[in-house]
Formats: structure tokens, C-alpha cells, sequence
């Protein structure tokens, strides 16, 4: 409680805190087991150039949090206060949004050292693409859609545990270089269901706005006014007939308190995957 105390207290903002978070934990690969939190080597090289992790940003934020851990005098790793800052960021965006619910936290990550990490081996966990901070790296020639798929599987997420996911970290403003793509909302900073509701919205009409299909523009039927733009992972929740069908569930008048508490469980459990030890 302290701790979080000391992380609300910075100027640190709710976009910061849970992407530096989820950069940290979403390098975890089901496929081998490697990657995630545990070792804070999101404060090492490679993690710490990735272009994914924006490395201006994200010193921004560990320079905060090292003061922190310095205040507590090696009491607590970097690994365990990146986390809990993401924790920080959620339960702030929950409380904006009118709700209040305790992200879930265990401790005893550590953190691992330049020397401890082979720059070639973990250079290779790099995400060319994450269509859940809505990343993708230019000329690469693969359908963002796929790739925010492939992303999830690796994380072991649910398809349910996709969407909410997306959809919630969009509002919370945890886009790479704060793009304004999928921010399908006006209430940023506040965890609601506002992407699902408004990508199902059929009162925006759709159309490509660059040559190669992957940036959109959604307009008013009606006035033809811009109200939003997307790429191909935020219109793939409005296109796809199984993504549709889950994200009508959320985006359900009587669903948002639903929807916050399954974002949270599906948090928690990817800022949690390399945890083996209180696996069931």
C-alpha cells in the first residue's frame, strides 16, 4: 500500500504506468517460456531500444520508479514496481470510470543484471508488431489483424481475454507514441467498453485512407464528419463475425461493470505468466 502510494504520488500518468507495465510482461511467449517481467530487463538492453517500448518514454518512467526503489532502499525490484505501477494505472482508470475493484499483485520478482542477459538471445523477443499498444513496424509486410492474433496466442489469452484487453487499453491511452488510432472514446483514462461500443456503432461509415489498406477513417453516415480513426487490429472487433459476436456481449448497455472485472482477471493474468510458482 505504501508503494502504490509512492507511485501515485509521481507525475507519472495512467498512459505511462500501464504500458511501461505491459511492455514489460507481454514479452512473456507461451510457445518457450521465455520472456515476461520477471527480471525488470525491460531496464536493460535489448528491451530498453526496443522502437516498441519508445525508449524516450520508457526512461522517463524507470528513472521515477528507480528513485522509488532506491527511497526503500533495495527493499523492492524494479520488476515488482513496474508491475505494480501498471496495477496503479488500472485501478485509477477503474475508479474514473465510476468503479472501484483491487488489481490483484504478487510480489517476489527479481531483477536481473546487464552481465545476467545475452543481448543476441533476448534481441529475439523483439514484437515486430502489437496490435494491443497498436505497434506496428513500417514495411512490414503482414496483416496487422494476424499479427495482434498471433500476439494474443503467445500470451495464452482467450479470445474473450483479446478483446477486453484491446478495448480497454485503448481508452486507458496506452497507444505507442500516444497515436490517436482505435481511441475510440472521448473519456481517455477511464477503463470502459466505449472501443467495442463505438466500433459497432453503425452510424460511423469506414473507408481506407492510405494505399495499402492498413489506416482508416471513420466518418458520420449522416454529416460525413471525421469522428475516428482506425487501423486493421481496432476494425478487425467490427469485421470479424466471431470478434463481432464478443464484442456485442461487452459493449451491451448492461455490461460494463462486466466488462471492467474481466479486463482486470485478463490483466493480472498476463502481468503474471512467467510466475510459474503460484501457477495452479
Amino acid at each position: 500500500a505504501t508503494l502504490k502510494e509512492a507511485i501515485s504520488n509521481t507525475n507519472l500518468s495512467i498512459s505511462q504506468l500501464a504500458i511501461t507495465a505491459w511492455a514489460s510482461a507481454s514479452t512473456y511467449r507461451g510457445s518457450d517460456m521465455r520472456g515476461g517481467a520477471n527480471g525488470g530487463r525491460i531496464r536493460l538492453e535489448p528491451q530498453k531500444s526496443w522502437a516498441a517500448n519508445n525508449p524516450y518514454e520508457l526512461n522517463k518512467v524507470l528513472t521515477v520508479l528507480e528513485a522509488i526503489k532506491k527511497e526503500f532502499k533495495g527493499s523492492v525490484s524494479m520488476a515488482d514496481l513496474i508491475v505494480l505501477g501498471g496495477n496503479v494505472a488500472i485501478e485509477k482508470g477503474v475508479k474514473n470510470a465510476g468503479y472501484a475493484i483491487a488489481v490483484p499483485f504478487t510480489s517476489g520478482r527479481g531483477d536481473a543484471s546487464q552481465e545476467q542477459t545475452d543481448v543476441v538471445s533476448f534481441g529475439y523477443l523483439e514484437p515486430k508488431a502489437d496490435g494491443f499498444r497498436n505497434f506496428i513496424k513500417k514495411n512490414l509486410n503482414l496483416a496487422a489483424e494476424e499479427l495482434l492474433i498471433d500476439k494474443a496466442q503467445l500470451l495464452t489469452l482467450s479470445i474473450p481475454e483479446m478483446t477486453v484487453l484491446v478495448a480497454g487499453m485503448r481508452t486507458l491511452g496506452t497507444n505507442y507514441d500516444a497515436s490517436k488510432y482505435g481511441v475510440f472514446t472521448g473519456a481517455v483514462g477511464a477503463l470502459s467498453n466505449d472501443f467495442l461500443v463505438n466500433i459497432l456503432d453503425f452510424s460511423t461509415t469506414w473507408k481506407a485512407t492510405s494505399e495499402d489498406d492498413t489506416l482508416f477513417e471513420g466518418t458520420d453516415r449522416k454529416t460525413g464528419i471525421i469522428k475516428y480513426r482506425g487501423t486493421r487490429a481496432d476494425l478487425i472487433f467490427g469485421s470479424n463475425t466471431e470478434l463481432r459476436a464478443i464484442a456485442e456481449v461487452y459493449a451491451a448497455d448492461d455490461a460494463k461493470e462486466r466488462f471492467v472485472n474481466d479486463f482486470v482477471i485478463a490483466w493480472t493474468k498476463v502481468m503474471q505468466l512467467d510466475l510459474f510458482d503460484i501457477k495452479e
